[in-house]
């Protein structure tokens, strides 16, 4: 694979991090018991090694000053990302739980690919679980699947039919014809208008003071817990066709009213207004190749946490999210990823440390849904039975939520910050319980 530039998205993750604030996904697979031949370690090694964009570092360049490139590692030692870790199997998931927050501190290493792998086992059953760190400048949540999906059997087996039918391509210009002048010309004019737009709406919204409930206004710790809880998909679906909207307005007003209901368990205040959501919208065409590298906008919403009727905050979350989607995922001051699209390199180089101190100001908490493939998949002849994906805390971030869809269930993997809220468990719980409260309230 030659070498990149990374693109101004995938460079301002880059420079985001900080030893407190890692910025990788993550995500923790289980699955059922593999046959007893199986070396776990070493196909997940193999498989991981065979997908080309895991041999990619990041490196400094001259050109565009402040830029930096993908390039081969030519050091590549799958051996050093991919490693066994066994767990005291009387209670294997909530060990893997824990260990997941341990491993989801550690930021990567920069000077090799920014990706780890741990194989994880010791459940009494024979079971296992993979928890995967990619580094957020090497894929968004869509591209990081796309890259993952490389480990099992299904997608391997595929990869591996179409490198043998590749055919050579015959050598393209790198000169641009002049019809692609004028289209580069006339899209650039648009996106800096765009922009500007953006940059606009996100100067509106800002707030000088954060707004939302203590635990998730707490200052960053540097330290990270992780929590997961499964909640039934034909459930939110009825839920859906009782209230009408979709099935993902369904699950955020379950964040929602899991979060009124985590915080008034705990004893603490409902805030003076609702928390805003950081919501992530893909880019992407849909069916159009993945590609390499970030492709997002957002939407911000606010989280009806303030009210108390569980059908009238899921019309509260239809209404804001259908207003989000007339306006469109490029438009308002969500749509921060398209504003950081258009900055130079040298302004992630040196801005990134204001930038991630202003998302604090602007959203409360990140809530993303993370697509599947909907075909069973395994690992070694071994079945996955659940995922939950992870997603990174910004700075001045307590509480990252992420969802996926998979074998008819919805997978929420909750990521905060572990000293600003040690009970993560609770509010997992909370999550399954505001399920069964609006499932009865909207009599699906």
């Amino acid at each position: 694979m030659s070498t990149e530039l990374l693109a101004p998205l995938d460079l301002a993750f880059w420079h985001l991090e900080s030893t407190d604030h890692p910025m990788h996904l993550g995500a923790l697979a289980h699955f059922g018991p593999a046959p007893d031949d199986t070396d776990l370690l070493d196909l997940l090694a193999r498989r991981a090694a065979a997908i080309p964009r895991l041999r990619m570092r990041v490196r400094d360049v001259w050109l565009p000053v402040g830029g930096a490139a993908w390039a081969s590692d030519k050091d590549f030692d799958v051996r050093r990302h991919v490693r066994r870790i066994v767990l005291p199997g009387a209670d294997f998931a909530d060990e893997a739980d824990r260990l997941a927050g341990d491993l989801m501190e550690r930021p990567l290493e920069r000077g090799r690919p920014p990706w780890e792998m741990f194989l994880l086992t010791g459940a009494r059953d024979g079971s296992f679980a993979v928890l995967v760190k990619l580094h957020h400048a090497l894929a968004d949540g869509m591209r990081a699947v796309a890259i993952g999906a490389g480990i099992f059997d299904e997608i391997a087996a595929v990869r591996a039919a179409a490198v043998r039918r590749v055919r050579p391509v015959p050598p393209r210009s790198w000169l641009p014809g002049p019809g692609r002048l004028v289209g580069a010309a006339r899209g650039r004019i648009e996106d800096l208008g765009r922009a500007v737009e953006v940059g606009a709406s996100v100067l509106r919204a800002s707030r000088l003071e954060p707004r939302g409930a203590t635990a998730l206004a707490a200052h960053s710790s540097g330290t990270r817990r992780v929590a997961t809880t499964a909640l039934d998909l034909d459930r939110i679906q009825r839920v859906r066709r009782a209230s009408g909207g979709t099935a993902n307005d369904v699950l955020l007003a379950v964040v929602a009213g899991g979060l009124r209901r985590w915080l008034e368990e705990r004893g603490e205040p409902l805030p003076g207004a609702d928390p805003r959501a950081l919501v992530p919208v893909s880019r992407r065409r849909p069916g159009a190749s993945s590609g390499t590298g970030n492709s997002l906008s957002a939407y911000l919403l606010a989280l009806p946490v303030t009210e108390p009727d569980p059908a009238a905050r899921l019309a509260a979350v239809r209404r804001g999210m259908e207003r989000n989607k007339a306006d469109g995922p490029m438009r308002g001051a969500g749509a921060v990823a398209v504003l950081a699209d258009q900055l130079p390199p040298l302004a992630h180089r040196f801005g990134a440390p204001l930038a991630s101190g202003a998302a604090r100001l602007l959203f409360d908490v990140l809530v993303t849904n993370v697509p599947l493939p909907r075909s069973a998949l395994s690992l070694g002849g071994a079945p996955l039975r659940e995922l939950y994906p992870m997603a990174p805390l910004a700075r001045g971030q307590s509480l990252a939520v992420a969802m996926s869809p998979y074998g008819g269930r919805v997978h929420i993997g909750l990521v905060a910050d572990g000293k600003a809220v040690p009970d993560l468990d609770a509010l997992a719980s909370a999550l399954a319980a505001e399920l069964e409260v609006l499932h009865r309230a909207d009599g699906a």
